[in-house]
């Protein structure tokens, strides 16, 4: 692989990110939202995942001793 100087290495990479779709201000609020809510589910639906498993074996902790 060639190596390049700094200077052309920084032009690279102005031209490549010219070239990236940038999402507008809208879509980059609704997909932060979203991703806000998911995570706060599957935190809950963890959660109770947890407590359920975390009974079971306390359960079967009791019945062996």
């Amino acid at each position: 692989m060639a190596k390049v100087n700094p200077g052309e290495f920084v032009r690279q990479v102005r031209t490549e990110t010219a070239k990236v779709s940038w999402p507008s201000r809208k879509e980059v609020i609704q997909t932060t939202i979203l991703v806000l809510i998911m995570t706060s589910i599957l935190a809950v639906f963890f959660l109770g995942v947890d407590q359920i498993l975390g009974r079971a074996v306390k359960l079967l902790l009791s019945i062996g001793a």
